[in-house]
């Protein structure tokens, strides 16, 4: 959002914008400053000259811990090591120093002697009092502003085998469900757990993306090892008994891969499956080579019912969300919502949109009471961002992961659309309460 809003184009923009993004310089409004400045050569008029030639790279805002040395000492006239003492000073474990308050009374004192207008100082203090606390050193952005070109670099060239990697890493900001969507917008073909394709972690071939058995729930270490040594040493699983017969397994662990649809090669119903995987452990095979090849006793099994549901239920519980997009398990009519493509055509109108949940932050506002920011993405895929003000908290919280019902006004702020929510609730999934 910042980015976009920025609309950066350079590395130092990048540098900048990794530490304007930090909360001292929102909560104090300097980061709106700084984009309007950013954006408008017109909008860059400095409060006092002196300003504007400290911090002309960053267009007279505070971005980084130096600007506020540079201000305390060529700006108010403190010494270097007094300046140092007004940075340190801002972290609340050194707010108390005896020291902290002298170095502020000669800040002022200085100013007066300057005979700087009193709102000038006030404007400049609340400025480095609301910034330093939480700012970034130049430096430190710069390592960070690195760091993100080469991961953007990657994402933009390489872009299934960067989430893969970071699906791989244990996810980053978001969760691992918000990579594999991302891979998948990208182009992957997005497979379940598979005995004859996956390893402990996700893999690619290609675009085909098969997700690793460490994703699924209660999956031990043992079995995955057991499961890797036997296909390396015999060759793929040529059906459940096969499995069975290669991989020492306790019916818990076995149970655990028919429903997290490892064996779907078999082209047999989990239920199926099951049956047949109880049974055969009934017998107890022996995981030794054989002169010839034993067939299982064959069971007849009664026809069992299933449904994309019950693999839902399975998925949800195993992997922690749906291989299928969960748009597809609610009711709720899509008539009268609209998408992501539409917003624009919508701007200062009130809409109604579905989301599924991704991501929600809780801050507080210049008045103490919650609100949040909301991260959803439409049935199309494409990422929603809400923002929910104290009143929508306290009448409409968010109660878990799902698909939500969003209605609200659509706002515009340096060109990017979000939704300002007015009622939100959550869709039932079908057949869950």
């Amino acid at each position: 959002m910042l980015l976009t809003k920025l609309q950066t184009t350079t590395y130092t923009g990048l540098v900048a914008a990794s530490s304007i993004i930090r909360p001292g310089v929102s909560k104090s409004g300097m980061m709106r400053e700084y984009i309007e400045r950013a954006r408008s050569p017109e909008k860059q008029k400095y409060v006092h000259p002196k300003l504007g030639e400290l911090m002309a790279e960053t267009y007279g805002v505070m971005v980084y811990q130096e600007d506020v040395l540079k201000v305390a000492h060529f700006f108010a006239g403190l010494t270097l090591e007094e300046a140092d003492v007004l940075r340190r000073g801002m972290s609340l474990k050194f707010r108390e120093r005896n020291d902290f308050d002298v170095i502020k009374e000669k800040f002022f004192k200085n100013c007066a002697k300057k005979q700087y207008k009193k709102e000038l100082v006030a404007q400049v203090w609340t400025q480095i009092e609301s910034f330093a606390n939480y700012a970034f050193s130049k430096g430190h952005s710069a390592s960070y502003a690195v760091e993100s070109f080469q991961s953007l670099y990657i994402k933009a060239y390489y872009p299934l085998e960067y989430m893969v990697a970071t699906i791989n890493n244990g996810g980053g900001f978001y969760s691992r469900e918000s990579y594999i969507h991302e891979a998948r917008m990208n182009g992957g073909n997005i497979h379940g757990p598979c005995i004859n394709n996956s390893s402990i972690e996700t893999i690619i071939y290609e675009k085909e993306i098969f997700l690793g058995f460490s994703l699924v729930s209660e999956l031990g270490n043992k079995t995955i090892s057991a499961i890797k040594e036997a296909r390396n040493a015999e060759g793929a699983f040529a059906d459940l008994y096969d499995f069975i017969k290669r991989v020492p397994i306790s019916k818990e662990q076995l149970n655990l891969l028919i429903r997290v649809g490892a064996f779907r090669f078999t082209t047999k119903t989990k239920k199926e499956l099951l049956w047949e995987g109880c049974l055969t452990l009934g017998e107890q095979p022996k995981q030794t080579s054989e002169l010839f090849d034993v067939k299982p006793t064959k069971f007849k099994i009664p026809k069992l019912s299933s449904n994309n549901h019950e693999d839902m239920a399975d998925e949800m519980e195993l992997l922690g969300f749906p291989l299928l997009s969960p748009f597809n398990y609610i009711s709720e009519t899509k008539q009268g919502k609209i998408t992501v493509a539409d917003m624009k055509r919508y701007v200062g109108k009130t809409i109604k949109m579905l989301g599924y949940y991704v991501f929600h932050k809780t801050t507080k506002t210049s008045n103490g009471q919650y609100m949040y920011f909301g991260t959803f993405v439409d049935e199309v895929g494409e990422f929603i961002d809400s923002v929910h003000f104290s009143q929508a908290v306290k009448l409409y919280p968010f109660t878990g992961i799902g698909v939500y019902l969003l209605e609200g006004v659509i706002v515009e702020e340096f060109n990017y659309l979000s939704i300002e929510v007015k009622f939100m609730k959550r869709i039932p999934y079908d057949g869950f309460l």
